[in-house]
């Protein structure tokens, strides 16, 4: 059953792909990303996590980052953006991609991963950054975990303001820990190879 989902996945991800250039052959591209609170860098790892690392890129390449909502911020914990507008509407996904988590990257300070819900292979858009490091949402041998897929490599600092700011309980959503004050990222860019 695994490797059906993991073939499935990869046709998807792979069809995708091919609509957009997405960097194909580097190992490991960078993307920036403009915020309201700075810009941060960060460089993915496509030799440890390709399927994720392809999504997130298809996703950048396609604009469909652009002018969206880091929408829950927990203190020394995690900054998750990835999949409302600025009305915050939920922004159109692709199909949910087979989770990576077991590819020996941890969920450390300044690292980028996948958000999901229960179900381990339901990550679509949505991304996180950890504040702090975060063990606990790396695999073990009873469960899956969170699959990493980069680092930050520039801007940190703006991650790390970004987990100060103050948050409520997001009546129009019923979600908590939602910034009061917007925090958007205005551009995903990848950038050109070295």
């Amino acid at each position: 059953m695994t490797r059906w989902l993991i073939a499935c996945a990869l046709l998807t991800v792979s069809a995708l792909a091919q609509a957009v250039d997405i960097q194909k052959d580097t190992l490991y591209p960078q993307v920036k990303l403009d915020t309201s609170m700075g810009t941060i860098v960060v460089e993915l790892d496509r030799t440890r996590a390709p399927i994720t690392v392809d999504n997130f890129l298809t996703y950048v390449v396609s604009g469909q980052y652009d002018n969206t909502l880091f929408h829950r911020v927990i203190a020394e914990f995690v900054v998750q953006g990835g999949g409302l507008d600025l009305k915050k509407q939920p922004r159109p996904e692709n199909d949910p991609i087979v989770n990576e988590s077991g590819n020996g990257l941890s969920n450390g300070l300044g690292t980028i991963a996948m958000a999901r819900d229960n179900n381990p292979h339901s990550a679509t858009s949505q991304f996180y950054f950890n504040v702090n490091d975060n063990t606990n949402l790396n695999p073990s041998s009873r469960r899956w975990g969170y699959a990493v897929f980069g680092e930050v490599i520039e801007g940190l600092e703006v991650i790390e303001a970004m987990s100060t700011v103050a948050t409520e309980h997001n009546s129009q959503l019923n979600w908590p820990d939602f910034p009061v004050e917007d925090i958007v990222l205005k551009k995903a860019t990848l950038l050109p190879r070295e």
